[in-house]
């Protein structure tokens, strides 16, 4: 698993418009915050994302972007950004190779046995990728605690 202190690994994925987004292009102009979720469309999920949007303003001002991902389709993040008024791009992981590099990955998740789904959980990276904050539960039902996200960002401004 990526710790903190350690590179972020590098990836390019697709956002919710279907154009690719490449982790290393996005360093280098303040923190980037990466919020994976294990699904569109479920209240933990929907509340986590949510929690984000109607904070964005603060987010910026601290000079930060942030991406949610998850190994859903990129047309699923379409519908689902549009329906929640997602304001920040939502990434598709649908071959789940970056939840398994930064180890966010369930081996199995839920009744049904899924596999390679990405396990709720929040790095937050500085201009060089190196990352200075990690949140990751094994609860599918536990959301971050987005203050202590709002405040890593203000620090790391300071």
């Amino acid at each position: 698993m990526v710790d903190v202190g350690e590179k972020a690994p590098d990836f390019t994925l697709l956002n919710d418009e279907a154009k690719p987004v490449t982790l290393s292009n996005e360093l280098g102009h303040g923190p980037v915050v990466l919020s994976f979720y294990v699904f569109d469309f479920t209240n933990v999920c929907q509340g986590q994302l949510c929690a984000i949007r109607d904070s964005l303003g603060a987010i910026e001002s601290y000079g930060a972007k942030v991406y949610g991902i998850s190994t859903d389709s990129h047309h699923s993040h379409r519908v689902f950004k549009k329906e929640n008024g997602i304001n920040y791009p939502l990434l598709s992981d649908w071959n789940r190779g970056v939840s398994k590099a930064y180890g966010v990955q369930y081996d199995r998740f839920g009744g049904f046995g899924l596999q390679g789904v990405a396990k709720r959980s929040v790095f937050i990276l500085d201009n060089e990728g190196i990352v200075r904050y990690k949140w990751v539960t094994e609860d599918p039902k536990v959301p971050p605690d987005h203050a202590k996200v709002l405040e890593k960002l203000k620090e790391m401004s300071a």
